[in-house]
């Protein structure tokens, strides 16, 4: 494969990851709405609704799972950079094809493996509440194999950048370097 095609390649992967990550962003809209409305009708009417509460824990999980791939597209995840800081480019490159070739991958597959039989057993129970709330519990737990799988994606989406800088190539932007925000100046 040539480099342009591999650059590609690494493009639209997380193109795809970003697409989810953006969209999953709006989640965050709904939990601060339902948050509020939770408020309200508990101190406002003193009513409390159980589905409502729980919709919000599953939108919170949904919003973090489903945005954890971006979160990588975009170098965001915390990481301890005392000497990583001060490698050159290619260090770096190094650093991170390696960490994740060796932790991310691995763990990925660790996690999606780890939850296959707890989120099919959801799935046969049609899993719902215990507390009376939402029925969907085993949609929740479907994010437990969503998330590697959307990390997965990413990952490989690294792997190809990261190999890309090793081979000499210019790297594409991430995503928010390219990106033009005309509010961002107000």
């Amino acid at each position: 494969m040539t480099k342009q095609r591999l650059q590609h390649c690494q493009q639209g992967l997380t193109a795809f990851t970003t697409a989810i990550g953006r969209g999953s962003a709006w989640l965050a809209l709904l939990l601060v709405l339902g948050m509020v409305l939770v408020v309200v009708l508990r101190y406002g009417f003193d009513i409390g609704n159980i589905a409502l509460q729980e919709s919000l824990t599953y939108l919170h999980g949904s919003l973090f799972m489903l945005a954890i791939a971006y979160t990588l597209a975009e170098d965001e995840h915390v990481r301890v950079d005392v000497l990583y800081q001060r490698f050159s480019p290619r260090g770096r490159a190094w650093v991170n094809l390696l960490g994740t070739l060796f932790l991310l991958l691995p763990v990925c597959a660790a996690i999606f493996w780890l939850s296959l039989d707890y989120v099919a057993s959801s799935w046969r129970e049609q899993e719902g509440s215990a507390n009376g709330g939402l029925p969907f519990v085993y949609w929740l737990k479907t994010l437990l194999l969503i998330l590697p799988a959307l990390l997965t994606v990413q990952a490989i989406a690294e792997l190809l950048r990261h190999g890309l800088t090793l081979l000499g190539a210019t790297p594409p932007p991430r995503v928010s370097e390219h990106d033009t925000h005309p509010e961002e100046g107000l």
